[in-house]
């Protein structure tokens, strides 16, 4: 971890701008941030989603394994999906993590919703070793970090595992990004998952198929719930 020191002579040398207007200090300053349309409601997993009471699933969607998702704004906004872009690829803006987390912990407070330390834990979507190490990090990862310290919650980074290397899912047909990712993710320590409720992280969610299948491995290892909680969705 770097030291305040560190951070300031790197801010020195390397200083941020706002990807919007270019003001520097921070990739997203609070500006651009606030003219961001941040959810106020919930909605189902089906692929043409019902606004909701609360978050959860539909009548028609109650095969899905995930419990339901929180999802902070559109993937349409063009502006978050360029800060996304950049993020999942540019290993020079990996503190863009903190704004991203921000808009969850916007929508969420937004929605009113706040969880149980006892008994919900934050796991982030895996990568496996070899992405992690050409990436720097793992951009789910990393959003995890934030919204631990925000939602003063235990993140279990060790529990989920990606077992394979498989093909860039943005690629994919919804058929073939099921089929690409069926039996890549594995738990390890189970005993730390057992009648927990998992806030499973990432960044987008598109299919779903990613978030489907790390909701089987995580259930069928003993998690009461799985709970998908992501920046942006797909419409």
């Amino acid at each position: 971890m770097r030291t305040n020191v560190e951070n300031f002579f790197l801010d020195l040398l390397f200083p941020k701008f706002c990807f919007r207007c270019k003001k520097e200090g921070s990739f997203l300053c609070q500006d651009c941030m606030s003219t961001l349309d941040i959810l106020n409601s919930s909605f189902c997993l089906c692929k043409n989603p019902q606004r909701l009471p609360q978050a959860g699933k539909c009548y028609r969607c109650q095969a899905k394994k995930l419990n339901g998702l929180y999802f902070a704004i559109s993937y349409k906004n063009n502006l978050v999906k360029n800060l996304i872009h950049q993020f999942k690829y540019d290993p020079y803006v990996k503190e863009l993590s903190v704004s991203l987390s921000s808009l969850i912990i916007t929508h969420l407070l937004t929605i009113q919703k706040s969880f149980d330390r006892d008994n919900s834990v934050l796991i982030p979507v895996p990568v496996t070793k070899k992405r992690k190490k050409l990436r720097g990090f793992n951009p789910s990862e990393e959003i995890a970090k934030e919204l631990a310290k925000n939602l003063n919650l235990p993140l279990l980074a060790d529990c989920l595992i990606k077992i394979k290397e498989t093909r860039p899912q943005m690629e994919l047909s919804a058929e073939e990004r099921m089929e690409n990712i069926k039996g890549v993710f594995a738990v390890e320590n189970a005993e730390k998952i057992k009648d927990k409720k998992i806030l499973l992280v990432d960044d987008v969610y598109t299919t779903g198929s990613t978030m489907e299948e790390c909701a089987g491995a995580l259930k069928g290892s003993g998690a009461f719930e799985v709970w998908g909680v992501v920046v942006a969705r797909e419409e």
